[in-house]
């Protein structure tokens, strides 16, 4: 059976039915993706990238998949170009000093894990699409080439594979900040009950 986008129609399928169900239940996208990744043995980066590719797919099986669900990819806020030349250059500061790249958007970012998140995608996109402007802006601060000339798959993987771990940690802390709720949510509750029955008591004397 041909695939969909690298999937079965069927694991598609379950992938969909998943996402919708979670989705109804207030679950956060990625706690979604954390957990299918985790039953299905997949990474939950590779989860979210064939999900939101899945939603742009002009196949007619997966828009019959879709049909009824109501999902659609949650808006990017963009990176304007004053906000991404910003923030390469903290990123570079950082890096003059000898930190990584996972360790310099840390210090940038002051361990704002959302924020932390969308400096490594975007920086990632830049190093892979556009390393000429990361090299420029070394070099209009003048601090040097910020890549270096051979540019390597290990490299690429670890920034992809740290990129994932993030939104792991990140899907980890909503699902505890969900459970917590849920638990104050169960306690008012109960705690609504015995005030009723009080008041029923009272009436009744």
């Amino acid at each position: 059976m041909d695939k969909i986008n690298g999937y079965s129609e069927q694991e598609a399928r379950a992938l969909i039915d998943f996402i919708a169900e979670g989705k109804k239940r207030g679950e956060a996208l990625s706690a979604l993706f954390a957990s299918y990744g985790k039953k299905c043995g997949r990474a939950a980066g590779s989860v979210r990238n064939y999900y939101y590719q899945f939603l742009k797919c002009e196949d007619a099986r997966a828009k019959e998949i879709l049909r009824g669900k109501r999902l659609r990819a949650e808006k990017i806020r963009a990176f304007s170009d004053e906000e991404r030349n910003e923030m390469l250059k903290k990123i570079l500061s950082e890096r003059s000093k000898g930190y990584s790249v996972r360790r310099a958007i840390a210090n940038v970012c002051a361990g704002n894990e959302k924020q932390m998140l969308r400096y490594q995608n975007k920086y990632r996109n830049l190093a892979k699409k556009q390393p000429e402007l990361i090299e420029r802006t070394a070099k209009e601060m003048g601090l040097p080439a910020a890549m270096p000339a051979r540019k390597t798959d290990f490299l690429q993987k670890r920034l992809e594979r740290e990129i994932n771990d993030l939104y792991d940690r990140l899907a980890v802390a909503l699902r505890e900040e969900n459970d917590r709720l849920k638990k104050a949510v169960e306690r008012l509750t109960e705690e609504n009950e015995i005030l009723r029955r009080a008041g029923k008591t009272e009436k009744g004397a």
